[in-house]
This record gives C-alpha cells, sequence and structure tokens, in this order.
C-alpha cells in the first residue's frame, strides 16, 4: 500500500498542480492550451539554475537547491506566459494559436541551448538535487501513513499546501470573485470597476507559475533530473484533468489521483504485489507490457468523453474583451 501511493504521488502531483494552473487561466477568459510549453520551459530554466547552484552550494544543502529550482521554474514559467496573455489581451489574438505557437517554441528552445552549450539534446541535473527525499525512513507498519510521510519529496507537501491555499483564494476571496467574474461576464465585471485586462493578466501569470513549477517537479521526480524539451505530454493530460474536473479543485484531486494511479500501475506493474503473498498477479495475467501502457490515457479519454456533457467552460473563455460591446 504505501509503494502504490509514494508512486501515485509522484505521477498525480505534478498534474494536480497544472491542472489547476489551467483554472486560474480559463476562469479568467483566457484559454491556456500553452500548459504543456509553459512545463517544458519552466522545467528547462529551474534545471539551468540547479546546474550552476552544485558550483555554489555544497550537495548537503541538496533540499534548499531544490526549493530554488522549484522557484526558478515558477517565475519563469510566469514570464513565459506573458508571451500568451499580451497576445491575447493586448493583440486580441487567437487564444489556441497562440497557446499552441507556445507549445512548439518551448522544446525548440530548449533543444538549441542544450545542444549549443551541452552539445547534446538532454541536460543532466545533479543528483543530489533530485535524489534526495524529505522525509524517509519514518515506517509506522501502516501503509497509508507510510505512503505519505516515507520517501516522499518535499515538493509533495508544498504542492498540496499550495493547492488547498490557492483553492480558497480562487472561491473564498475577493479576488477570487473578481476573477471568475471576468470569466463569465467580463462587460459586468467591467461596469463594476473591475479592470478585466490586468485580472486576465494575473490569472494567466499565475497558470504560468504553476505551470512552471509542476514542470519542475514533473522533470527531477518523474523523469530522475533529466530534461530534454519534453514533459510527455502531461500538460495536455492536465487540461484534460481539468475539463473532467469541470473547473474546479475537487474535480481536479479526483482526475489526477485517477490517472495517477493508474500510471503506478503501468508503469510497476510487473513487481507490484497487491495482497502482499508474494504473487504479482498483473505480470501473472500475460497481458502485453503496451495494454498497461496506454490503459492510463485510454481511461482518461473514456471518462473525458463520458462527463463533458456536464463540464461547463466559462461563458467568456477565448473571447477577447472589447469594451464597447455590451
Amino acid at each position: 500500500m504505501a509503494f502504490l501511493i509514494q508512486k501515485t504521488l509522484l505521477y498525480a502531483i505534478p498534474l494536480l498542480i497544472v491542472a489547476l494552473a489551467g483554472v486560474f487561466a480559463e476562469r479568467s477568459g483566457i484559454i491556456n492550451i500553452a500548459l504543456d510549453g509553459i512545463m517544458i520551459f519552466g522545467s528547462f530554466v529551474g534545471a539551468l539554475a540547479v546546474y550552476g547552484m552544485q558550483y555554489l552550494l555544497p550537495r548537503s544543502l541538496g533540499q534548499v537547491v531544490y526549493l530554488i529550482g522549484m522557484a526558478v521554474a515558477a517565475l519563469s514559467g510566469a514570464a513565459y506566459s506573458l508571451l500568451l496573455s499580451y497576445s491575447a489581451v493586448k493583440l486580441k489574438a487567437d487564444q489556441t494559436i497562440g497557446g499552441t505557437a507556445l507549445n512548439m517554441l518551448a522544446p525548440a528552445i530548449v533543444l538549441f541551448i542544450n545542444n549549443l552549450v551541452f552539445k547534446q539534446h538532454r541536460l543532466e541535473m545533479p543528483k543530489g538535487s533530485t535524489t534526495s527525499w524529505f522525509m524517509i525512513h519514518n515506517n509506522t507498519g501502516i501503509g497509508i501513513v507510510d505512503g505519505f510521510f516515507d520517501k516522499v519529496y518535499i515538493s509533495t507537501y508544498i504542492i498540496i499546501a499550495l493547492f488547498a491555499v490557492l483553492s480558497v483564494l480562487l472561491y473564498k476571496t475577493k479576488f477570487g470573485l473578481r476573477l471568475r467574474a471576468c470569466g463569465e461576464h467580463p462587460q459586468a465585471a467591467d461596469s463594476l470597476g473591475i479592470n478585466v485586462y490586468k485580472m486576465r493578466y494575473a490569472g494567466t501569470t499565475i497558470s504560468g507559475a504553476l505551470a512552471g513549477l509542476g514542470g519542475y517537479v514533473y522533470v527531477a521526480t518523474t523523469s530522475a533530473g533529466s530534461v530534454e524539451g519534453t514533459v510527455a505530454g502531461m500538460g495536455f493530460l492536465a487540461l484534460a484533468i481539468m475539463i473532467f474536473g469541470n473547473w474546479k479543485p475537487g474535480g481536479i484531486v479526483l482526475g489526477a489521483f485517477m490517472f495517477g494511479l493508474l500510471k503506478c500501475i503501468s508503469a510497476s506493474y510487473t513487481t507490484l504485489d497487491i495482497n502482499g503473498d508474494g504473487i504479482y498477479w498483473l505480470k501473472e495475467i500475460g497481458v502485453s507490457r503496451y495494454l498497461y501502457q496506454l490503459l492510463p490515457y485510454l481511461i482518461t479519454l473514456v471518462v473525458l468523453a463520458i462527463t463533458c456533457k456536464k463540464s461547463r467552460a466559462p461563458k467568456a473563455e477565448g473571447i477577447p474583451y472589447d469594451k464597447g460591446l455590451r
């Protein structure tokens, strides 16, 4: 049970925060198709900062370096997302096309710099900055407890806390109410003195920061510190989870952990002893490993197809705001 929870968290945590990133942008009225590209860009800049830190800080400060990488990734993701918000708010460009362009630009930038500076396609982060756990050897004998407090990265606790705080910010504060109003009826929000342009910039910038953070956490944990211009489509999966969750935190939590569990099973079905009797029955079934690898994506698509009719996107999502329209 502890192993299952640990591996599920490994895949679910990045999806959790990146799906919330999509909510902040789309609740403000901006379609953020660029989540995947922002994750790639944020993870690369964060990894680059960590790579440089190895010459300034000793390996004993691995947790500090890890936190620095998270902060730099969030800042770079926020900066990269300004390209989307500027094109959508100032230029009133098509947001889907703008997001797609950012998705194509990010891996190109990463691969170009990797080849130019490191003479290879990937950047390998220093081992001490990614392989150290924040909580380890806190075995209580209770599987569920050990799953959350043994072999867990510090980013897991930070993202869970951040997710809770930002969910409250979005639904229980004046700022959150104004942000959501700009995504539902920006003309009405403007009539009440709310600056729709600023709120959309704010929502997209927060979205970029969270996506950049999620990208760094993904490459530092799931990819073991290897940055090579891809996050395995996690940004698009986060979008699917956001839609499945109906743009609400509770649904996002359910979707992220459902996919995380399925991904855990597909990645470790050969060593997963569910009953504790030494029999790896998922392996013994004789099903092709490709089916297990396909299963998380297939089930996500099926669930999304079933639930999409009940999903309701913000009414003004993707529509450029014009003060002259009423």
